[in-house]
């Protein structure tokens, strides 16, 4: 892919970063990061890497969880304001290591906005006390549990590393992060911001490689006491073989979608399908939450498949390092050969009538955004997650054929309706087996301040503001006796 404009970075950090330096790997092992754009090396954690980064912050644990949290929120402020500052060049990176278009990178705000929030939150991890056993006056304390690994994704990285590590370490955890080797660019230049932020050393460690040998290092590792992850459900089900084998660790997963978007006779037909388009386009498709099928009311299905494939037919793909660009390509050739295959799947089921064809664009892993249409209930590709921008139009007549149609997947991670009708809305946000509804809206909208997490095989557990300490504390009941006079 041509880069066609000066950047604002000009190099980049490749180490890993083990108790507050950066380091090669234990082997000088690297693995190359296929991507559109680039063909760096970067260092391969190993075996005894993860051990080291567990090491150091098993090590920096007591004193980090003897702070308050007013002291631990100084770091969190200094380091909110250094990703600010550094907003270009994470868009820049996140478009080198794995095409993402900088025209609409937000990651950094969210980041920077949840760790300003966790600066402030830490007073709220309170226990609870009883007088309802005569005798006694008893509590709970809550207390954090040691090491957590977060193993983060590689579609919106910086996201879920702050996203994970900022209420693990106000709760007084100690964190190692593995990012994905797919993207482990702004990950490194997060742990340049760690250290110049001033955070002491072990607190936070960032690793980079494969699953297979630091991930599965960190899973089975007997002194990490959580590990949060977000990714497949095939490694999520890996993770937590690896925590029942080891040591029963805590586990939260947050794993994939096949999210439904149900759209009434009476919903707002103009926002529907440009909401709807987005959430199957942003990001290339390679997002768990994507609302990948949409199933309109017959009465009106018409009119919605030609509003929703001009939507589509004015995409812009191209160079994701360009402002004008709002697609870019799949993250590697890996994605791209997966997306393609599903798209072969989909023309032998249903019937395709926009995209797939091959892209103008090329250099990279461009997928052209593909709409199918009159697709069996139980073809492959409205079974599975597809991870890129292609999304199945179906129709419907009533409330209960669509309710059992949206429900016949194994996942549970979000849906959506679109209706005027309140009383219809809040029946199907009922009856709908999701983790997260949305009315009159769909993904990527949701609210900081509520638990995101999904059904069935989309995960267990609960992120966001009002829930991701509780994940990091420990209970522990204090049974306190008292002599009467």
């Amino acid at each position: 892919m041509t880069i066609t404009q000066e950047l604002k970075v000009k190099s980049f950090e490749t180490r890993l970063f083990i108790n507050g330096k950066f380091v090669e790997s234990s082997d000088g092992g690297k693995f190359d990061l296929i991507s559109p754009t680039t063909n760096e090396k970067f260092a391969e954690a190993t075996e005894q890497d993860a051990n080291a980064a567990v090491a150091a912050a098993k090590a920096a644990f007591p004193a980090w969880s003897a702070l308050s949290p007013s002291e631990k929120g100084v770091y969190f402020k200094k380091l909110a304001a250094l990703i600010i500052e550094s907003h270009d060049e994470l868009a820049e990176l996140e478009a080198m290591s794995m095409g993402r278009p900088v025209s609409n990178y937000f990651e950094s705000y969210v980041a920077a906005e949840s760790l300003n929030h966790y600066a402030e939150a830490g007073y709220q991890a309170l226990g609870t006390s009883s007088l309802n056993t005569p005798g006694f006056v008893n509590i709970t304390m809550r207390q954090p549990y040691g090491v957590v690994a977060a193993i983060i994704p590689w579609n919106v990285p910086v996201l879920f590393l702050i996203g994970k590590t900022a209420p693990a370490l106000m709760a007084g955890n100690t964190v190692v992060v593995k990012s994905s080797e797919k993207a482990p660019l702004t990950s490194v230049k997060i742990a340049t911001l760690v250290e110049k932020a001033g955070f002491p050393p072990g607190v936070i460690n960032i690793i980079s490689g494969h699953g297979q040998i630091s991930g599965n290092v960190l899973s089975h590792h007997m002194d990490v006491r959580v590990v949060s992850f977000t990714g497949s459900g095939r490694t999520g089900r890996l993770i937590q073989q690896a925590a029942a084998k080891s040591n029963l660790k805590n586990v939260i997963l947050e794993l994939g979608g096949k999210s439904p978007a149900i759209i009434f006779p009476d919903a707002n037909l103009e926002r529907a399908v440009k909401e709807t388009a987005h959430s199957i386009q942003w990001n290339s498709g390679q997002v768990c939450m994507a609302n990948s099928r949409i199933y309109v009311h017959e009465s009106i299905a018409p009119k919605f498949i030609e509003l929703f494939q001009k939507s589509f037919a004015e995409i812009k793909s191209g160079d994701p390092l360009l402002p004008s660009t709002n697609h870019g390509p799949q993250a590697d050739g890996i994605q791209y050969k997966q997306v393609q295959a599903y798209i072969e799947e989909g023309k032998k089921a249903g019937k395709m009538t926009i995209g797939s064809e091959p892209s103008e664009q090329k250099n990279g892993f461009f997928v052209q955004p593909t709409v199918f249409l009159d697709t069996p209930e139980n073809a492959k590709i409205m079974k599975e997650e597809i991870f890129g921008p292609v999304v199945n139009i179906n129709t419907f007549k009533d409330e209960d054929e669509v309710v059992a149609k949206a429900n016949d997947t194994e996942y549970g991670l979000y849906a959506a309706v679109y209706t005027k009708d309140v009383s219809r809305a809040l029946r199907m946000a009922k009856k709908l087996d999701s983790g997260s509804v949305g009315v009159n809206c769909t993904s990527p909208s949701g609210a900081r301040d509520m638990p995101f997490g999904g059904y069935k095989a989309s995960g267990i557990g609960r992120e966001g503001w009002t829930v991701s300490i509780d994940n990091y504390l420990e209970h522990k009941s204090v049974l306190i006796r008292v002599d009467e006079e």
